[in-house]
């Protein structure tokens, strides 16, 4: 007789899995997102997990002690993937490609210090959208901060901030405080640390650890306080130290052109010029930026959660997107050292899947887990061989249909499994149903038909409304037709369009009012304000709320 085998699962450090209810909250999250990307004309593409490690060595600055190596693989050296940024460059080298607009959402890995409640982890999932081409300066730019305007704005995070600076005006600021050129970078990596931990400490590492002055510690720090908008930049090119950097000149100019698109774009109220924004990669080479959630909205959602375990540390996000230009990161694949300038941003899916999951759990919405439409449920026993029959002409159909495993379920049992699962529709099968040749037709909300007590006889040739008036009861034939209509997430103006089509097939004269409930849960958010009853007779528009409008 075998032994059980007693095991005990350690599960691997900054990684996790997630249940139906919390991939029900990412996708939606994925969908907001990629809609965005489609909706500003990008297309997609997917690389290696795993790089060459000399492609990513030397590009993430003191980053780069985070990457995972892999072991040797027969005389290759492997490294999976920091982010997607990195790949994207070298796949543009490779292929020769000089502009395209891609987006790509994809894992990544870094061998970081877990925190699991603010979002860190050793895997997580990058949304990232770029412009490679040259272009005309900062029209493109402005443009990836419209993307994470919109996408942070549909989500309802709480109340967001995006910061934006250049590496030019970081470089010709550290150049007139007296920062050797050969500390730039590093210099730049502890400006970094400013959202994390205060000016004091930063500064102790600059001089304790960097070797820097006193004297032009003291001089970055006047400058790193600085935030503003176009008037800031306006003022920073009269500076008397500033003006004497071209770079910084530059930079501020651009900034100066990228608040004017941005104004535009109307996403000015959103935005602030911050000196202190670093962005510690190496890759940078102008614009950069990030948004970060106001503590205001982070402690909204903090304060809700009622149910966190004892001892987890409270929520915290801080940057939940971040990118910039890097004009210059494509050249270092390309043989002949040829460059096309770039410009991206990437969203942090996982900082947002944690403020999304907590608010999911202080809410007392119901989160959908399936996109099953009509539950196929009958009445009586011995009536499993119909209800297959039927589910398979609702797939075949294209409707999202389900059916419980058992020979004779009690109703009760089906409308519970409903009710549990958010399934808006049931369709009823019993005996006289099927002697009619109809099917009840069900909204498992309100437990009401679909056809109301409103409809009255009437004859029509339009298989559109072939409705049994009597009972509410609607034919098996016109059961696909009905549904096709009832559970798609549609606008007012999509339904519109279908009712002047099927207002259209009816006989001149033939009024054949009904009333059917399109159920909230699949009606787009916009439209959710009421049940939408409706006329099938031209001359019956006075039903329709929206077209009396």
């Amino acid at each position: 007789m075998k032994q059980r085998c007693e095991c005990t699962y350690a599960f691997q450090q900054g990684t996790r899995d997630y249940n139906p209810k919390q991939m029900a909250i990412r996708e939606k999250v994925f969908n907001t997102i990629i809609s965005s990307f489609k909706r500003h004309g990008a297309e997609t593409i997917d690389t290696p997990v795993f790089e060459l490690k000399e492609t990513l060595t030397g590009k993430y600055g003191e980053d780069s002690k985070l990457i995972y190596d892999l072991k040797d693989q027969g005389g290759e050296l492997l490294s999976l993937r920091y982010d997607l940024t990195v790949p994207f460059a070298r796949y543009l080298a490779m292929n020769k490609i000089t502009n395209i607009k891609r987006y790509h959402i994809a894992k990544v890995y870094r061998r970081d210090n877990p925190a699991m409640t603010r979002g860190r982890y050793r895997e997580f999932y990058q949304c990232d959208f770029d412009i490679a081409g040259q272009y005309d300066a900062m029209i493109p730019d402005a443009e990836c901060l419209k993307i994470v305007y919109e996408i942070l704005s549909q989500l309802d995070l709480g109340d967001f901030c995006i910061k934006v600076n250049d590496r030019r005006i970081l470089d010709g600021m550290f150049a007139v405080c007296g920062v050797p050129d050969d500390k730039f970078r590093t210099i730049c990596s502890t400006v970094d640390k400013l959202d994390k931990v205060p000016w004091e400490e930063v500064k102790k590492e600059m001089v304790n650890e960097k070797g820097l002055s006193e004297d032009a510690a003291d001089q970055i720090g006047e400058y790193v306080s600085m935030r503003g908008g176009m008037d800031l930049a306006e003022r920073l090119l009269q500076d008397q130290k500033m003006s004497q950097s071209k770079q910084a000149c530059a930079g501020l100019s651009d900034i100066k052109l990228l608040f004017s698109y941005m104004h535009l774009f109307q996403i000015t109220d959103k935005v602030v010029f911050d000196l202190s924004l670093a962005r510690g990669l190496d890759y940078y080479t102008g614009v950069i930026y990030e948004a970060v959630l106001t503590q205001a909205g982070v402690a909204a959602v903090s304060s809700e959660t009622q149910n966190g375990a004892a001892g987890e540390e409270s929520v915290s996000v801080g940057s939940v997107a971040g990118g910039g230009r890097y004009d210059g990161l494509v050249g270092m694949f390309d043989p002949k050292g040829r460059k096309v300038p770039c410009v991206g941003v990437s969203i942090g899916i996982e900082r947002i899947f944690s403020i999304m999951e907590q608010k999911a759990e202080a809410s007392a919405e119901k989160i959908r887990t399936t996109e099953v439409q009509i539950m196929v449920a009958s009445a009586q026993k011995n009536l499993l061989e119909e209800r297959l029959r039927l589910v398979t002409e609702l797939w075949n159909a294209g409707i999202k249909a389900e059916v419980m495993y058992k020979k004779n379920p009690k109703l009760l049992s089906q409308l519970q499994h409903c009710e549990e699962s958010g399934i808006p529709l049931v369709a009823i099968l019993g005996e006289q149903e099927l002697k009619d040749q109809v099917v009840k037709l069900r909204v498992v909300a309100t437990r009401e038909e679909v056809c109301s007590e409103h409809c009255t006889p009437a004859v029509c040739t339009c298989s559109c409304a072939c409705i049994n008036t009597r009972d509410g009861s609607i034919q098996l034939s016109c059961l696909i037709p009905i549904l096709q209509l009832l559970t798609m997430p549609i606008s007012f103006h999509t339904l519109f369009l279908l009712l002047q089509h099927a207002m259209g097939c009816l006989c001149s004269g033939n009024s054949v009012p009904c009333s059917w409930h399109v159920a909230q849960s699949y009606v787009e958010p916009q439209c959710r304000s009421h049940s939408i009853p409706f006329f099938f007779s031209p001359s019956a528009c006075h039903g329709l709320p929206f077209l009396s409008q």
